[in-house]
Protein backbone atom coordinates (compact mmCIF):
# COMPACT_ATOMS: atom_id res chain seq x y z
CA UNK A 1 0.00 0.00 0.00
CA UNK A 2 1.25 3.71 -0.53
CA UNK A 3 -0.44 7.10 0.39
CA UNK A 4 2.62 8.84 -1.74
CA UNK A 5 0.80 12.51 -2.07
CA UNK A 6 -2.27 11.68 -0.34
CA UNK A 7 -3.80 13.92 2.17
CA UNK A 8 -6.18 12.65 5.00
CA UNK A 9 -8.13 13.65 8.13
CA UNK A 10 -8.82 11.29 10.88
CA UNK A 11 -11.15 12.57 13.42
CA UNK A 12 -10.72 11.26 17.17
CA UNK A 13 -7.12 10.87 15.89
CA UNK A 14 -4.65 12.26 19.30
CA UNK A 15 -4.99 8.80 20.86
CA UNK A 16 -6.25 4.83 20.12
CA UNK A 17 -6.71 3.79 17.05
CA UNK A 18 -6.93 7.10 15.53
CA UNK A 19 -3.48 7.83 15.97
CA UNK A 20 -2.18 4.57 14.59
CA UNK A 21 -4.06 5.07 11.99
CA UNK A 22 -2.61 8.43 11.17
CA UNK A 23 0.59 7.51 11.52
CA UNK A 24 0.11 4.27 9.38
CA UNK A 25 -1.09 6.81 6.88
CA UNK A 26 2.03 8.58 7.43
CA UNK A 27 4.36 5.80 7.01
CA UNK A 28 2.96 5.02 3.81
CA UNK A 29 3.63 8.89 2.41
CA UNK A 30 0.41 10.71 3.65
CA UNK A 31 -0.15 14.02 4.90
CA UNK A 32 -2.69 13.94 7.75
CA UNK A 33 -4.78 16.24 9.83
CA UNK A 34 -4.45 14.90 13.33
CA UNK A 35 -8.40 15.84 15.47
CA UNK A 36 -8.78 16.26 18.28
CA UNK A 37 -11.35 17.41 21.11
CA UNK A 38 -9.43 18.46 23.96
CA UNK A 39 -6.31 16.43 23.98
CA UNK A 40 -4.32 19.00 22.28
CA UNK A 41 -0.88 18.05 23.85
CA UNK A 42 -1.23 14.54 22.48
CA UNK A 43 -2.37 15.04 19.35
CA UNK A 44 0.52 17.54 18.64
CA UNK A 45 2.65 14.46 19.90
CA UNK A 46 0.86 12.50 17.22
CA UNK A 47 1.86 15.51 14.79
CA UNK A 48 5.54 15.39 15.87
CA UNK A 49 5.55 12.04 14.74
CA UNK A 50 4.12 12.15 11.34
CA UNK A 51 6.45 15.11 10.79
CA UNK A 52 9.18 12.63 12.11
CA UNK A 53 8.01 10.37 9.28
CA UNK A 54 8.57 12.95 6.50
CA UNK A 55 4.97 13.89 5.93
CA UNK A 56 2.85 17.30 6.67
CA UNK A 57 0.75 17.12 9.90
CA UNK A 58 -1.92 20.05 10.94
CA UNK A 59 -3.65 20.01 14.26
CA UNK A 60 -6.81 20.62 14.54
CA UNK A 61 -8.94 20.99 17.55
CA UNK A 62 -12.40 20.36 16.48
CA UNK A 63 -15.76 18.96 18.34
CA UNK A 64 -17.24 16.88 15.63
CA UNK A 65 -20.85 17.39 16.96
CA UNK A 66 -20.35 20.95 15.72
CA UNK A 67 -21.45 20.81 11.83
CA UNK A 68 -19.91 23.98 11.01
CA UNK A 69 -16.65 23.09 13.50
CA UNK A 70 -16.27 19.82 11.03
CA UNK A 71 -16.63 21.83 7.84
CA UNK A 72 -14.06 24.50 9.11
CA UNK A 73 -11.93 21.20 9.64
CA UNK A 74 -12.11 20.12 6.36
CA UNK A 75 -11.87 23.44 4.85
CA UNK A 76 -8.56 23.83 6.95
CA UNK A 77 -6.96 20.67 5.49
CA UNK A 78 -7.42 21.31 2.13
CA UNK A 79 -5.71 25.31 2.92
CA UNK A 80 -3.00 22.85 4.43
CA UNK A 81 -2.59 20.48 1.71
CA UNK A 82 -3.93 21.23 -1.31
CA UNK A 83 -7.16 18.88 -1.15
CA UNK A 84 -8.23 15.84 1.06
CA UNK A 85 -8.32 12.36 -0.31
CA UNK A 86 -8.87 10.38 2.18
CA UNK A 87 -10.75 10.33 5.58
CA UNK A 88 -11.26 8.21 8.63
CA UNK A 89 -14.44 8.80 10.51
CA UNK A 90 -13.22 7.61 14.17
CA UNK A 91 -13.70 10.17 17.00
CA UNK A 92 -16.69 8.48 19.78
CA UNK A 93 -18.12 9.52 23.02
CA UNK A 94 -19.46 7.27 25.16
CA UNK A 95 -21.67 6.79 28.44
CA UNK A 96 -22.86 3.61 29.90
CA UNK A 97 -25.79 3.18 32.17
CA UNK A 98 -28.52 0.73 32.00
CA UNK A 99 -31.47 2.53 29.89
CA UNK A 100 -33.65 3.02 32.64
CA UNK A 101 -31.20 4.57 35.01
CA UNK A 102 -29.31 6.55 32.01
CA UNK A 103 -28.14 10.98 32.61
CA UNK A 104 -30.15 11.81 29.44
CA UNK A 105 -27.47 14.46 29.02
CA UNK A 106 -24.85 11.86 28.32
CA UNK A 107 -26.99 9.72 26.53
CA UNK A 108 -27.27 12.76 23.70
CA UNK A 109 -23.85 13.23 24.35
CA UNK A 110 -23.04 9.97 22.94
CA UNK A 111 -24.81 10.14 19.78
CA UNK A 112 -24.27 13.73 19.08
CA UNK A 113 -20.20 12.41 18.65
CA UNK A 114 -20.62 8.84 18.00
CA UNK A 115 -23.15 9.22 15.51
CA UNK A 116 -24.12 12.96 14.04
CA UNK A 117 -20.34 13.81 14.39
CA UNK A 118 -19.56 10.56 11.97
CA UNK A 119 -22.07 11.84 9.81
CA UNK A 120 -20.98 15.69 9.58
CA UNK A 121 -17.57 14.40 9.09
CA UNK A 122 -18.63 12.11 6.08
CA UNK A 123 -20.89 14.42 3.93
CA UNK A 124 -18.29 17.46 4.47
CA UNK A 125 -15.56 15.21 3.41
CA UNK A 126 -17.40 13.84 0.54
CA UNK A 127 -18.75 16.83 -0.68
CA UNK A 128 -14.96 18.15 -0.82
CA UNK A 129 -13.43 14.71 -2.64
CA UNK A 130 -16.64 15.62 -5.21
CA UNK A 131 -15.69 19.10 -5.79
CA UNK A 132 -12.28 18.01 -6.20
CA UNK A 133 -13.05 15.52 -9.02
CA UNK A 134 -10.82 13.02 -8.32
CA UNK A 135 -12.31 10.32 -6.29
CA UNK A 136 -11.38 9.38 -2.70
CA UNK A 137 -11.72 6.89 0.00
CA UNK A 138 -14.01 6.99 3.77
CA UNK A 139 -13.77 4.68 6.09
CA UNK A 140 -16.14 5.19 9.35
CA UNK A 141 -15.14 2.74 12.39
CA UNK A 142 -18.14 1.47 13.68
CA UNK A 143 -18.43 -1.63 15.88
CA UNK A 144 -19.76 -4.96 17.17
CA UNK A 145 -21.80 -2.98 19.04
CA UNK A 146 -23.64 -1.70 15.50
CA UNK A 147 -25.78 -5.79 15.63
CA UNK A 148 -24.88 -6.88 19.06
CA UNK A 149 -26.76 -5.35 21.87
CA UNK A 150 -24.52 -4.84 24.65
CA UNK A 151 -26.65 -3.72 28.25
CA UNK A 152 -25.22 -0.73 29.85
CA UNK A 153 -24.57 0.89 26.04
CA UNK A 154 -28.00 1.68 24.67
CA UNK A 155 -27.07 5.09 23.04
CA UNK A 156 -23.39 3.69 21.38
CA UNK A 157 -25.30 0.35 20.08
CA UNK A 158 -27.94 2.83 18.23
CA UNK A 159 -25.06 5.23 17.25
CA UNK A 160 -22.61 2.27 15.56
CA UNK A 161 -25.69 0.43 13.87
CA UNK A 162 -26.73 4.15 12.66
CA UNK A 163 -22.79 4.37 10.91
CA UNK A 164 -23.30 0.92 8.91
CA UNK A 165 -26.53 1.87 7.55
CA UNK A 166 -25.24 5.32 6.43
CA UNK A 167 -21.78 4.01 5.23
CA UNK A 168 -23.83 1.78 2.76
CA UNK A 169 -26.36 4.73 1.93
CA UNK A 170 -23.00 7.01 1.12
CA UNK A 171 -21.73 4.44 -0.84
CA UNK A 172 -24.15 3.92 -3.23
CA UNK A 173 -24.85 7.77 -3.76
CA UNK A 174 -21.17 8.40 -4.08
CA UNK A 175 -20.17 5.22 -6.10
CA UNK A 176 -20.46 7.54 -9.50
CA UNK A 177 -18.16 9.94 -8.33
CA UNK A 178 -15.51 7.23 -7.73
CA UNK A 179 -15.67 8.15 -3.91
CA UNK A 180 -15.60 4.44 -2.41
CA UNK A 181 -17.27 4.06 1.33
CA UNK A 182 -16.58 1.27 3.71
CA UNK A 183 -17.05 0.01 7.45
CA UNK A 184 -14.46 -1.08 9.46
CA UNK A 185 -15.17 -2.92 12.69
CA UNK A 186 -12.98 -3.58 15.45
CA UNK A 187 -13.30 -6.02 18.61
CA UNK A 188 -11.95 -5.27 21.88
CA UNK A 189 -8.71 -3.20 21.46
CA UNK A 190 -6.19 -1.74 24.13
CA UNK A 191 -6.80 1.67 24.11
CA UNK A 192 -6.86 4.66 26.59
CA UNK A 193 -10.45 5.16 26.17
CA UNK A 194 -11.20 1.49 27.77
CA UNK A 195 -9.67 2.49 30.97
CA UNK A 196 -12.81 5.13 30.71
CA UNK A 197 -15.41 1.57 31.77
CA UNK A 198 -12.40 -1.14 33.21
CA UNK A 199 -9.46 -0.88 35.23
CA UNK A 200 -6.16 -2.76 34.14
CA UNK A 201 -7.13 -5.65 35.91
CA UNK A 202 -10.79 -5.99 34.24
CA UNK A 203 -8.92 -5.44 31.61
CA UNK A 204 -6.63 -8.34 31.84
CA UNK A 205 -9.39 -10.88 33.00
CA UNK A 206 -11.27 -10.27 30.11
CA UNK A 207 -8.41 -10.52 27.42
CA UNK A 208 -8.09 -13.91 28.51
CA UNK A 209 -11.68 -14.78 27.91
CA UNK A 210 -11.50 -13.68 24.10
CA UNK A 211 -10.88 -16.46 21.53
CA UNK A 212 -7.40 -15.31 20.99
CA UNK A 213 -6.45 -14.29 24.66
CA UNK A 214 -5.56 -10.92 23.86
CA UNK A 215 -6.86 -7.89 22.93
CA UNK A 216 -5.88 -6.42 19.91
CA UNK A 217 -3.87 -3.15 18.97
CA UNK A 218 -4.21 0.33 17.66
CA UNK A 219 -1.99 -0.68 15.11
CA UNK A 220 -3.29 -3.85 14.03
CA UNK A 221 -6.26 -2.06 13.47
CA UNK A 222 -4.63 0.79 11.68
CA UNK A 223 -3.14 -1.80 9.03
CA UNK A 224 -6.82 -3.28 7.95
CA UNK A 225 -8.00 0.62 7.95
CA UNK A 226 -5.15 1.62 5.70
CA UNK A 227 -6.20 -1.42 3.42
CA UNK A 228 -9.76 -0.17 2.64
CA UNK A 229 -8.52 3.16 2.17
CA UNK A 230 -5.99 2.15 -0.23
CA UNK A 231 -6.14 1.49 -4.04
CA UNK A 232 -5.61 -2.19 -2.93
CA UNK A 233 -9.28 -2.21 -2.18
CA UNK A 234 -9.83 0.01 -5.12
CA UNK A 235 -13.21 -2.77 -5.85
CA UNK A 236 -14.38 -2.16 -2.45
CA UNK A 237 -17.39 -0.09 -1.52
CA UNK A 238 -20.40 -0.18 1.00
CA UNK A 239 -18.00 -3.21 2.56
CA UNK A 240 -17.58 -4.03 5.90
CA UNK A 241 -13.69 -5.16 7.34
CA UNK A 242 -14.58 -6.80 10.51
CA UNK A 243 -11.32 -7.38 12.69
CA UNK A 244 -11.99 -8.44 16.27
CA UNK A 245 -10.17 -11.19 16.93
CA UNK A 246 -13.06 -13.91 16.57
CA UNK A 247 -15.32 -11.93 19.14
CA UNK A 248 -17.88 -12.37 16.80
CA UNK A 249 -17.72 -16.48 16.49
CA UNK A 250 -19.63 -18.58 18.97
CA UNK A 251 -16.83 -18.65 21.35
CA UNK A 252 -17.86 -19.50 24.44
CA UNK A 253 -19.62 -22.50 22.72
CA UNK A 254 -15.59 -24.02 21.97
CA UNK A 255 -15.05 -27.43 23.39
CA UNK A 256 -12.65 -28.12 25.45
CA UNK A 257 -9.49 -29.12 25.20
CA UNK A 258 -10.47 -32.94 26.25
CA UNK A 259 -13.19 -33.16 23.44
CA UNK A 260 -15.50 -31.99 26.05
Amino acid sequence: MSFEGKNALITGSSKGIGAAIALELARQGANVTVNCHSSKDDAEKVAEQIRDLGQQALVVAADVSDQSAVEDMVRQTVEEFGSLDLFVSNAVYSDRELMLDANMDGFRRTVDVSMWGAFYGMRASAQQMVKQGNGGAITMISSPHAHIPFPTAMAYNMSKAAIDQMARTAAIELVKHNVRVNVFHPGWIDTPGERKFFSEEQLEQGAKSLPMNRMGSPEEMAKGVCFTLSDDAAYMTGSTMTMDGGVGLPWWSKRTEGGQ
